[in-house]
């Protein structure tokens, strides 16, 4: 069978509601870490037909909503720099800093470009010699490989005019926050399997035992989704913890071990911003001092302003947090859309808002 037609499979993923459903003997609250996974859950009606024995809740897994507004606001103020080129993903020009946005800088007259990758701004740095290039490196362990592959291709092209503003998040430490809190209603985790499939998911064994919580690594279609709970769903009505592997045919217990290593040599493990969840202790990577000349922080002299998270209608901590649903929010629909966002959930491709807002009835 074709991999679209087994893993969408209508009558598959019937089947597996209607044995989760039986499976349930009360409700379980459970939370898709990966905002890719919130977008096919709330596209294919995964929610809805899971109600009320599975209620799906939805966790901080979209790297562009989580990025602090300290770093857009270094990125629009190197942007506004005569000879320097931002290069960005482009779901990233659209969130709102403090005062603006990447896209209106560019209005402005900034050189923000969009790209696909970050080996295309190393391109970039390499046509354009007199000038500095940066690119915005934002992501979860996903994107840090070949973030990492970018500054070592510079270094070894001898290129002094390209750099990072590095903005890379790590998944364990904000799940290990979520489930600290003394309020918190998760009881089963879906964990992201692009994230798995470079790190493997022995980190989050620990994660499990100490919280007697079971995690599942699951992919992204709707019957690995719906596998997923079932494995989650199962775990919990047996009263069993621990990490199991729902997406073999991608991920193994130790990941990608090359990528890894690659990281291991770049980056090293910092304290972090997280916007909506605040500073998290090492949920970050930095550049290790052998690549100092490439950290756009150190090469321009940047200083992050300790300004506090906006004070709007706009509630994206609490949905970042999995505490709220995106209809929860007085502005959802109303003064925050897409074409005009208040929050950054609302503008990624990524993010909870978003998905709501293409996907549920308003």
């Amino acid at each position: 069978m074709k991999y679209m037609d087994e893993y969408r499979n209508p009558q598959l993923a019937k089947n597996l509601i209607r044995e989760i459903k039986q499976s349930a003997h009360r409700t379980w609250n459970i939370m898709e870490v990966c905002g890719g996974q919130t977008h096919a859950i709330l596209r294919f009606g995964i929610d809805r037909a899971l109600t009320p024995e599975v209620q799906l809740i939805h966790g901080p897994g979209c790297p562009v909503c989580v990025t602090p507004i300290q770093k857009i606001d270094l990125a629009i103020q190197l942007a506004l720099e005569t000879d320097i080129i931002l290069c960005s993903f482009g779901d990233m020009l659209r969130v709102p800093g403090s005062k603006t946005s990447l896209l209106s800088a560019r209005g402005q007259g900034a050189n923000v470009q969009t790209v696909y990758s970050p080996l295309d701004s190393v391109k970039i740095a390499q046509q354009n010699l007199d000038k500095q290039i940066v690119f915005f490196a934002v992501g979860f362990e996903t994107t840090a490989p070949v973030n990492a592959m970018a500054v070592k291709k510079a270094k070894e092209l001898g290129l002094a005019n390209f750099s990072l503003l590095c903005a890379q998040v790590l998944v364990p430490p904000a799940m290990e926050v979520l489930l600290s809190d003394p309020y918190c209603q998760i009881q089963g985790f879906l964990s992201a399997g692009h994230v798995c499939t470079v790190m493997g998911y022995h980190e989050y064994e620990p994660i499990a035992e100490k919280y007697k919580i079971p995690i599942v690594v699951t992919g992204f279609e709707p019957v690995d989704l719906l596998l997923g709970i079932k494995e989650c769903v199962r775990m919990l009505e047996d009263g069993k913890y621990g990490v199991q592997n729902a997406y073999t045919r991608s991920v193994r217990r130790e990941g990608n071990v090359p990528a890894q290593q690659l990281m291991k040599e770049i980056f090293e493990v910092c304290d972090q911003h997280w916007r909506g969840l605040g500073s998290i202790p090492r949920s970050g990577l930095r550049l290790k001092s052998d690549y100092a000349d490439y950290d756009a922080e150190k090469k321009f002299h940047l200083i992050p302003e300790k300004n506090e998270e906006e004070q709007t209608v706009c509630i994206a901590g609490e949905i970042l947090q999995g505490k709220k649903k995106p209809t929860d929010c007085p502005a959802f629909a109303t003064i925050c859309t897409p074409e005009n966002p208040i929050g950054a959930p609302m503008v990624s491709n990524e993010g909870a808002c978003s998905a709501y807002y293409q996907y549920e009835k308003r």
